[in-house]
Protein backbone atom coordinates (compact mmCIF):
# COMPACT_ATOMS: atom_id res chain seq x y z
CA UNK A 1 0.00 0.00 0.00
CA UNK A 2 1.62 3.33 -1.22
CA UNK A 3 1.17 6.38 1.39
CA UNK A 4 -1.27 8.30 -0.75
CA UNK A 5 -4.07 4.93 -0.19
CA UNK A 6 -2.76 4.95 3.35
CA UNK A 7 -3.60 8.29 3.87
CA UNK A 8 -7.23 8.13 2.20
CA UNK A 9 -8.05 5.21 4.50
CA UNK A 10 -6.89 7.50 7.58
CA UNK A 11 -9.00 10.46 5.82
CA UNK A 12 -11.92 7.87 5.43
CA UNK A 13 -11.85 6.50 9.27
CA UNK A 14 -12.10 9.66 10.82
CA UNK A 15 -14.90 10.96 8.63
CA UNK A 16 -16.62 7.42 9.52
CA UNK A 17 -15.33 7.93 13.72
CA UNK A 18 -18.18 11.12 13.52
CA UNK A 19 -21.44 10.11 15.74
CA UNK A 20 -24.35 8.90 13.65
CA UNK A 21 -26.57 12.10 15.00
CA UNK A 22 -23.44 14.30 14.00
CA UNK A 23 -25.09 15.65 11.19
CA UNK A 24 -28.68 16.35 12.79
CA UNK A 25 -27.07 17.85 16.62
CA UNK A 26 -24.48 19.89 14.07
CA UNK A 27 -27.55 21.71 11.42
CA UNK A 28 -29.63 22.58 15.06
CA UNK A 29 -26.77 23.70 16.79
CA UNK A 30 -26.01 25.76 13.45
CA UNK A 31 -29.67 26.97 12.84
CA UNK A 32 -30.33 27.89 16.14
CA UNK A 33 -27.06 30.00 16.58
CA UNK A 34 -27.82 31.81 13.53
CA UNK A 35 -31.20 32.45 14.07
CA UNK A 36 -30.34 33.95 17.43
CA UNK A 37 -32.39 31.02 19.24
CA UNK A 38 -29.75 28.62 20.58
CA UNK A 39 -31.39 28.99 24.26
CA UNK A 40 -34.79 27.35 22.98
CA UNK A 41 -33.86 23.91 22.41
CA UNK A 42 -29.70 23.02 23.17
CA UNK A 43 -27.39 25.46 25.13
CA UNK A 44 -24.82 27.33 23.38
CA UNK A 45 -22.01 25.43 25.17
CA UNK A 46 -23.07 21.70 23.83
CA UNK A 47 -23.86 23.35 20.15
CA UNK A 48 -20.35 25.55 20.56
CA UNK A 49 -18.48 22.01 21.40
CA UNK A 50 -20.40 19.86 18.91
CA UNK A 51 -19.56 23.07 15.91
CA UNK A 52 -15.38 22.88 17.23
CA UNK A 53 -15.43 18.81 17.05
CA UNK A 54 -16.96 18.75 13.17
CA UNK A 55 -14.47 21.73 12.48
CA UNK A 56 -11.58 20.16 14.44
CA UNK A 57 -12.52 16.45 12.10
CA UNK A 58 -12.42 18.78 8.64
CA UNK A 59 -8.66 20.50 9.39
CA UNK A 60 -7.18 16.98 9.77
CA UNK A 61 -8.30 16.13 6.31
CA UNK A 62 -7.47 17.18 2.26
CA UNK A 63 -9.41 15.48 -0.59
CA UNK A 64 -13.25 15.82 -0.45
CA UNK A 65 -13.21 17.69 2.81
CA UNK A 66 -11.56 20.34 1.08
CA UNK A 67 -13.83 20.33 -1.80
CA UNK A 68 -17.08 20.57 1.00
CA UNK A 69 -15.46 23.44 3.28
CA UNK A 70 -15.19 24.94 0.12
CA UNK A 71 -18.99 24.46 -1.25
CA UNK A 72 -19.96 25.95 2.21
CA UNK A 73 -17.45 28.61 2.43
CA UNK A 74 -20.50 31.03 2.79
CA UNK A 75 -21.41 29.66 6.07
CA UNK A 76 -18.18 31.29 7.27
CA UNK A 77 -19.61 34.95 7.00
CA UNK A 78 -22.96 33.86 8.06
CA UNK A 79 -21.79 32.50 10.95
CA UNK A 80 -21.53 34.68 14.50
CA UNK A 81 -17.93 35.21 15.11
CA UNK A 82 -18.05 32.72 17.92
CA UNK A 83 -19.13 30.10 15.54
CA UNK A 84 -17.00 31.73 12.85
CA UNK A 85 -13.58 31.73 14.02
CA UNK A 86 -12.94 27.58 14.07
CA UNK A 87 -14.49 27.39 10.43
CA UNK A 88 -12.09 29.44 9.68
CA UNK A 89 -9.27 27.77 11.06
CA UNK A 90 -10.49 25.13 9.85
CA UNK A 91 -10.24 26.15 6.20
CA UNK A 92 -7.09 27.31 6.96
CA UNK A 93 -5.74 23.97 7.78
CA UNK A 94 -7.54 22.18 4.80
CA UNK A 95 -5.88 24.79 3.00
CA UNK A 96 -2.16 24.37 4.09
CA UNK A 97 0.69 22.18 3.04
CA UNK A 98 -0.53 18.38 2.75
CA UNK A 99 2.49 16.20 3.67
CA UNK A 100 4.13 16.41 0.29
CA UNK A 101 4.95 13.80 -2.05
CA UNK A 102 8.61 12.49 -2.26
CA UNK A 103 10.54 13.82 -4.86
CA UNK A 104 11.28 10.11 -6.41
CA UNK A 105 7.09 9.66 -6.34
CA UNK A 106 6.84 13.36 -8.02
CA UNK A 107 9.64 12.43 -10.98
CA UNK A 108 7.49 9.37 -11.91
CA UNK A 109 4.26 11.02 -12.56
CA UNK A 110 6.13 13.39 -14.34
CA UNK A 111 7.81 10.66 -16.36
CA UNK A 112 4.44 8.84 -16.69
CA UNK A 113 2.40 11.89 -18.13
CA UNK A 114 5.08 13.61 -19.73
CA UNK A 115 7.43 11.30 -20.76
CA UNK A 116 10.68 9.78 -19.75
CA UNK A 117 12.32 12.81 -21.07
CA UNK A 118 10.48 15.31 -19.08
CA UNK A 119 13.49 16.99 -17.50
CA UNK A 120 14.19 18.55 -21.27
CA UNK A 121 11.08 20.33 -21.13
CA UNK A 122 12.35 22.86 -17.94
CA UNK A 123 15.13 24.80 -17.37
CA UNK A 124 14.33 24.56 -13.74
CA UNK A 125 12.68 22.25 -11.36
CA UNK A 126 12.14 22.96 -7.73
CA UNK A 127 11.34 19.54 -6.07
CA UNK A 128 10.26 20.98 -3.06
CA UNK A 129 5.94 22.02 -3.61
CA UNK A 130 5.20 25.79 -3.25
CA UNK A 131 1.49 24.66 -2.92
CA UNK A 132 -0.66 21.83 -2.03
CA UNK A 133 -4.48 21.65 -2.91
CA UNK A 134 -6.95 18.62 -2.48
CA UNK A 135 -6.02 16.34 -4.78
CA UNK A 136 -2.70 17.74 -5.50
CA UNK A 137 0.34 19.92 -5.40
CA UNK A 138 1.77 22.59 -7.08
CA UNK A 139 5.68 23.23 -8.02
CA UNK A 140 7.17 26.05 -9.31
CA UNK A 141 9.74 25.86 -12.41
CA UNK A 142 11.06 27.18 -15.79
CA UNK A 143 9.87 25.86 -18.97
CA UNK A 144 12.31 25.67 -21.82
CA UNK A 145 11.35 28.16 -24.46
CA UNK A 146 12.90 28.17 -28.08
CA UNK A 147 15.82 30.99 -28.89
CA UNK A 148 14.91 32.31 -25.28
CA UNK A 149 17.58 32.01 -22.49
CA UNK A 150 15.36 32.62 -19.35
CA UNK A 151 12.66 30.31 -20.44
CA UNK A 152 9.03 30.72 -18.33
CA UNK A 153 7.98 30.58 -14.82
CA UNK A 154 5.63 28.67 -14.30
CA UNK A 155 3.14 26.20 -12.03
CA UNK A 156 3.48 22.51 -12.69
CA UNK A 157 0.34 20.68 -10.83
CA UNK A 158 0.44 17.04 -10.29
CA UNK A 159 -2.04 15.04 -9.19
CA UNK A 160 -1.54 12.85 -5.87
CA UNK A 161 -1.53 9.26 -6.85
CA UNK A 162 -4.74 7.36 -6.14
CA UNK A 163 -6.44 10.89 -5.31
CA UNK A 164 -9.48 10.03 -7.56
CA UNK A 165 -10.61 6.90 -5.54
CA UNK A 166 -10.10 9.04 -1.87
CA UNK A 167 -11.97 11.72 -3.06
CA UNK A 168 -14.85 9.59 -3.89
CA UNK A 169 -14.33 7.78 -0.92
CA UNK A 170 -14.47 11.45 1.38
CA UNK A 171 -16.88 12.46 -0.22
CA UNK A 172 -19.03 9.61 0.32
CA UNK A 173 -18.48 9.98 3.85
CA UNK A 174 -19.25 13.26 4.07
CA UNK A 175 -22.85 13.33 2.42
CA UNK A 176 -24.10 12.45 5.75
CA UNK A 177 -23.27 16.36 6.83
CA UNK A 178 -25.06 17.73 3.59
CA UNK A 179 -27.90 18.59 5.98
CA UNK A 180 -25.48 21.68 6.58
CA UNK A 181 -26.52 23.70 3.31
CA UNK A 182 -30.42 23.64 4.47
CA UNK A 183 -29.01 26.54 7.32
CA UNK A 184 -28.69 28.53 4.02
CA UNK A 185 -31.41 27.83 2.22
CA UNK A 186 -34.77 25.65 4.28
CA UNK A 187 -36.33 24.85 0.62
CA UNK A 188 -32.68 23.58 -0.71
CA UNK A 189 -32.96 20.08 -2.09
CA UNK A 190 -29.82 18.81 -1.10
CA UNK A 191 -29.04 15.46 -2.50
CA UNK A 192 -29.17 17.13 -5.90
CA UNK A 193 -26.55 19.47 -4.61
CA UNK A 194 -24.25 16.48 -3.01
CA UNK A 195 -24.45 14.64 -6.86
CA UNK A 196 -23.49 17.85 -8.65
CA UNK A 197 -20.64 18.61 -6.54
CA UNK A 198 -19.68 14.73 -6.65
CA UNK A 199 -19.71 15.42 -10.29
CA UNK A 200 -18.22 18.31 -10.56
CA UNK A 201 -14.93 16.94 -8.47
CA UNK A 202 -15.13 14.10 -10.55
CA UNK A 203 -14.23 16.43 -13.70
CA UNK A 204 -11.33 18.31 -11.69
CA UNK A 205 -9.58 14.92 -11.82
CA UNK A 206 -9.07 15.13 -15.27
CA UNK A 207 -6.54 17.99 -16.37
CA UNK A 208 -6.82 17.55 -19.84
CA UNK A 209 -10.37 18.92 -19.58
CA UNK A 210 -8.72 21.75 -17.11
CA UNK A 211 -6.93 22.82 -19.46
CA UNK A 212 -8.81 23.26 -22.21
CA UNK A 213 -11.31 25.25 -19.56
CA UNK A 214 -8.53 27.18 -19.08
CA UNK A 215 -7.57 28.27 -22.60
CA UNK A 216 -11.11 29.08 -23.53
CA UNK A 217 -10.86 31.35 -20.12
CA UNK A 218 -7.32 33.20 -21.53
CA UNK A 219 -8.30 33.16 -25.20
CA UNK A 220 -11.67 35.13 -23.76
CA UNK A 221 -9.83 37.74 -21.48
CA UNK A 222 -6.67 38.16 -23.54
CA UNK A 223 -5.01 41.70 -23.65
CA UNK A 224 -8.19 42.46 -21.00
CA UNK A 225 -7.60 45.03 -18.49
CA UNK A 226 -9.12 43.73 -15.53
CA UNK A 227 -8.40 40.05 -15.80
CA UNK A 228 -5.43 38.29 -16.19
CA UNK A 229 -6.03 34.02 -17.06
CA UNK A 230 -2.59 32.31 -17.43
CA UNK A 231 -1.76 30.74 -20.15
CA UNK A 232 -1.57 26.83 -20.73
CA UNK A 233 1.91 25.47 -21.57
CA UNK A 234 2.10 21.95 -21.36
CA UNK A 235 -1.50 19.19 -20.28
CA UNK A 236 -1.70 15.41 -19.40
CA UNK A 237 -4.68 13.40 -17.50
CA UNK A 238 -2.57 13.77 -14.31
CA UNK A 239 0.04 16.87 -14.85
CA UNK A 240 -1.00 20.50 -15.91
CA UNK A 241 1.64 23.05 -16.64
CA UNK A 242 0.66 26.51 -16.51
CA UNK A 243 1.95 30.12 -16.14
CA UNK A 244 3.29 31.31 -12.85
CA UNK A 245 1.43 34.36 -11.14
CA UNK A 246 2.82 36.46 -8.70
CA UNK A 247 0.12 38.65 -6.76
CA UNK A 248 -1.48 38.90 -3.51
CA UNK A 249 -4.49 36.24 -2.35
CA UNK A 250 -7.46 36.73 -1.23
CA UNK A 251 -7.29 34.89 1.65
CA UNK A 252 -4.33 37.58 2.44
CA UNK A 253 -6.50 40.50 1.53
CA UNK A 254 -9.11 38.93 3.68
CA UNK A 255 -7.19 38.69 6.73
CA UNK A 256 -4.84 42.23 6.26
CA UNK A 257 -5.48 44.21 3.29
CA UNK A 258 -6.66 48.08 2.31
CA UNK A 259 -10.21 49.34 2.13
CA UNK A 260 -8.78 49.80 -1.59
CA UNK A 261 -7.65 46.31 -2.47
CA UNK A 262 -10.96 45.03 -0.99
CA UNK A 263 -13.22 47.05 -3.52
CA UNK A 264 -11.13 46.31 -6.59
CA UNK A 265 -10.89 42.89 -5.62
CA UNK A 266 -14.62 42.27 -4.81
CA UNK A 267 -15.27 44.43 -8.15
CA UNK A 268 -13.06 42.09 -10.92
CA UNK A 269 -14.66 39.13 -8.96
CA UNK A 270 -18.10 40.53 -9.64
CA UNK A 271 -17.22 41.03 -13.48
CA UNK A 272 -15.80 37.48 -13.81
CA UNK A 273 -18.55 35.86 -12.57
CA UNK A 274 -21.40 38.06 -14.65
CA UNK A 275 -18.69 38.43 -18.25
CA UNK A 276 -17.32 35.04 -18.33
CA UNK A 277 -20.56 33.04 -19.31
CA UNK A 278 -20.92 35.53 -22.21
CA UNK A 279 -17.25 35.90 -23.07
CA UNK A 280 -15.62 32.10 -23.16
CA UNK A 281 -19.17 30.20 -22.33
CA UNK A 282 -18.22 29.19 -19.07
CA UNK A 283 -18.52 30.27 -15.31
CA UNK A 284 -15.47 29.77 -13.02
CA UNK A 285 -17.38 27.21 -10.52
CA UNK A 286 -14.71 27.20 -7.66
CA UNK A 287 -15.02 30.61 -6.26
CA UNK A 288 -13.34 30.52 -2.93
CA UNK A 289 -10.11 33.19 -1.73
CA UNK A 290 -7.27 30.55 -2.69
CA UNK A 291 -8.11 30.99 -6.29
CA UNK A 292 -7.84 34.52 -6.69
CA UNK A 293 -4.72 36.68 -6.64
CA UNK A 294 -4.55 40.68 -6.42
CA UNK A 295 -1.85 41.69 -9.02
CA UNK A 296 0.46 44.72 -8.35
CA UNK A 297 -1.40 46.67 -12.08
CA UNK A 298 -5.02 45.80 -10.12
CA UNK A 299 -6.15 43.05 -12.25
CA UNK A 300 -7.28 39.73 -10.93
CA UNK A 301 -5.61 36.92 -12.20
CA UNK A 302 -7.71 33.93 -11.39
CA UNK A 303 -6.30 30.24 -11.25
CA UNK A 304 -7.77 26.78 -10.89
CA UNK A 305 -10.53 25.61 -13.76
CA UNK A 306 -10.91 22.40 -12.62
CA UNK A 307 -14.57 23.24 -11.77
CA UNK A 308 -16.30 25.26 -14.44
CA UNK A 309 -20.21 25.21 -15.49
CA UNK A 310 -20.88 25.19 -19.38
CA UNK A 311 -23.31 28.08 -20.40
CA UNK A 312 -22.47 27.91 -24.39
CA UNK A 313 -25.72 30.74 -24.34
CA UNK A 314 -24.79 32.37 -21.47
CA UNK A 315 -26.30 33.21 -18.32
CA UNK A 316 -29.94 32.55 -18.72
CA UNK A 317 -32.11 35.53 -19.63
CA UNK A 318 -34.49 35.08 -17.10
CA UNK A 319 -32.07 35.92 -14.34
CA UNK A 320 -31.91 38.95 -15.26
CA UNK A 321 -35.27 39.56 -16.19
CA UNK A 322 -36.62 38.55 -12.73
CA UNK A 323 -34.38 40.19 -10.56
CA UNK A 324 -35.10 43.91 -12.55
CA UNK A 325 -38.33 43.16 -12.03
CA UNK A 326 -38.25 42.30 -8.75
CA UNK A 327 -36.87 45.65 -8.19
CA UNK A 328 -39.21 47.24 -10.20
CA UNK A 329 -41.93 46.23 -7.25
CA UNK A 330 -43.63 44.07 -10.34
CA UNK A 331 -45.08 41.39 -7.86
CA UNK A 332 -47.00 39.96 -10.14
CA UNK A 333 -44.56 39.53 -13.11
CA UNK A 334 -41.63 37.83 -10.60
CA UNK A 335 -44.32 35.04 -9.45
CA UNK A 336 -45.13 34.42 -13.18
CA UNK A 337 -41.17 34.45 -13.97
CA UNK A 338 -40.48 32.07 -11.20
CA UNK A 339 -43.47 30.07 -12.00
CA UNK A 340 -41.89 29.54 -15.75
CA UNK A 341 -38.59 28.55 -14.85
CA UNK A 342 -39.83 25.96 -12.41
CA UNK A 343 -38.94 27.83 -9.49
CA UNK A 344 -42.41 27.93 -8.04
CA UNK A 345 -44.07 24.63 -8.54
CA UNK A 346 -47.50 24.81 -11.10
CA UNK A 347 -49.60 23.59 -8.23
CA UNK A 348 -48.54 25.69 -5.14
CA UNK A 349 -50.71 28.40 -3.74
CA UNK A 350 -48.40 31.54 -3.47
CA UNK A 351 -49.58 35.44 -3.04
CA UNK A 352 -47.11 37.03 -5.40
CA UNK A 353 -46.60 40.13 -3.11
CA UNK A 354 -45.61 37.43 -0.37
CA UNK A 355 -42.66 36.13 -3.08
CA UNK A 356 -41.68 39.83 -3.89
CA UNK A 357 -41.04 40.43 -0.40
CA UNK A 358 -39.27 37.31 -0.21
CA UNK A 359 -36.79 37.50 -2.93
CA UNK A 360 -36.30 41.56 -2.62
CA UNK A 361 -34.22 42.13 0.77
CA UNK A 362 -31.55 39.54 -0.73
CA UNK A 363 -31.59 42.30 -4.06
CA UNK A 364 -30.40 45.16 -1.88
CA UNK A 365 -26.89 45.43 -3.16
CA UNK A 366 -28.61 46.24 -6.67
CA UNK A 367 -31.01 48.55 -5.44
CA UNK A 368 -28.11 51.19 -4.97
CA UNK A 369 -25.64 52.70 -7.94
CA UNK A 370 -22.74 51.32 -5.09
CA UNK A 371 -23.27 48.69 -2.31
CA UNK A 372 -20.50 46.91 0.19
CA UNK A 373 -21.05 43.67 1.56
CA UNK A 374 -20.64 43.13 5.04
CA UNK A 375 -20.86 39.67 7.10
CA UNK A 376 -23.27 41.76 9.07
CA UNK A 377 -25.60 41.98 6.11
CA UNK A 378 -25.30 37.50 5.26
CA UNK A 379 -25.68 37.18 8.52
CA UNK A 380 -29.25 38.92 8.93
CA UNK A 381 -30.51 37.29 5.47
CA UNK A 382 -28.78 34.01 7.11
CA UNK A 383 -31.19 34.74 9.89
CA UNK A 384 -34.54 35.96 7.57
CA UNK A 385 -34.39 33.15 5.42
CA UNK A 386 -33.33 30.28 8.52
CA UNK A 387 -35.60 31.25 11.28
CA UNK A 388 -38.70 29.48 11.73
CA UNK A 389 -40.31 32.67 13.00
CA UNK A 390 -39.82 34.58 9.87
CA UNK A 391 -42.36 34.51 7.14
CA UNK A 392 -39.75 33.81 4.58
CA UNK A 393 -38.38 30.51 6.19
CA UNK A 394 -42.02 28.90 5.49
CA UNK A 395 -42.52 30.69 2.32
CA UNK A 396 -39.15 29.35 1.57
CA UNK A 397 -40.10 25.60 2.13
CA UNK A 398 -42.57 26.38 -0.76
CA UNK A 399 -39.82 27.21 -3.37
CA UNK A 400 -38.07 25.00 -5.70
CA UNK A 401 -34.53 25.17 -6.92
CA UNK A 402 -34.42 23.65 -10.25
CA UNK A 403 -31.72 21.29 -11.84
CA UNK A 404 -30.53 23.61 -14.48
CA UNK A 405 -29.96 26.78 -11.78
CA UNK A 406 -27.89 24.80 -9.20
CA UNK A 407 -24.22 25.05 -10.31
CA UNK A 408 -25.40 29.03 -10.93
CA UNK A 409 -26.65 29.62 -7.40
CA UNK A 410 -24.09 27.26 -5.86
CA UNK A 411 -21.65 29.14 -7.51
CA UNK A 412 -23.22 32.45 -6.50
CA UNK A 413 -23.65 31.68 -3.02
CA UNK A 414 -19.97 31.00 -2.59
CA UNK A 415 -18.97 34.06 -4.68
CA UNK A 416 -21.25 36.39 -1.82
CA UNK A 417 -19.74 34.54 0.58
CA UNK A 418 -16.21 35.84 -0.45
CA UNK A 419 -17.86 39.25 -1.05
CA UNK A 420 -19.22 39.92 2.71
CA UNK A 421 -15.59 38.78 3.63
CA UNK A 422 -13.78 40.71 1.80
CA UNK A 423 -16.10 43.35 3.02
CA UNK A 424 -16.02 44.66 -0.62
CA UNK A 425 -17.42 48.18 -2.21
CA UNK A 426 -18.38 48.50 -5.70
CA UNK A 427 -20.92 49.46 -8.65
CA UNK A 428 -22.28 45.94 -8.63
CA UNK A 429 -25.56 47.17 -10.37
CA UNK A 430 -23.73 48.42 -13.06
CA UNK A 431 -21.69 45.52 -13.50
CA UNK A 432 -25.14 43.76 -14.08
CA UNK A 433 -26.16 46.20 -16.32
CA UNK A 434 -23.39 45.40 -18.46
CA UNK A 435 -22.95 41.37 -18.52
CA UNK A 436 -25.91 39.97 -17.05
CA UNK A 437 -29.16 38.85 -19.89
CA UNK A 438 -31.94 40.69 -19.11
CA UNK A 439 -31.22 42.95 -16.34
CA UNK A 440 -30.45 46.08 -18.31
CA UNK A 441 -33.79 48.37 -18.48
CA UNK A 442 -35.01 47.57 -22.44
CA UNK A 443 -36.48 50.70 -22.09
CA UNK A 444 -33.54 52.79 -21.53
Amino acid sequence: MTDIPRRAVSRTAKLASLPLGFAGRTVLGFGKRVTGMATDVISAEIQERTAEQLFSVLGQLKGGAMKLGQALSVFEAALPDALAEPYREALTKLQEAAPPLPAATVHKVLAEQLGSDWRTLFREFDDVPAAAASIGQVHKAVWKVPRKRTGVPVAVKIQYPGAGDALIADLTQLSRLAGLFKVIQPGLDVKPLVTELRARVVEELDYELEAASQRAFAAAYAGDEEILVPQVLAAAPRVLVTEWVEGTPLSKIIGSGTVAQRDRAGALMATLHFSAPERAGLLHADPHPGNYRLLPDDRLAVIDFGAVARLPQGLPEPVGRITRLALAGRADEVLKGLQGEGFVRPNADIDAQAVLDYVRPMLEPLAVDEFRFTRAWLREEAARLASPRSPAYTLGRQLNLPPSYLMIHRVTLGSIGVLCQLEAKAHYRAILERWLPGFADPTD
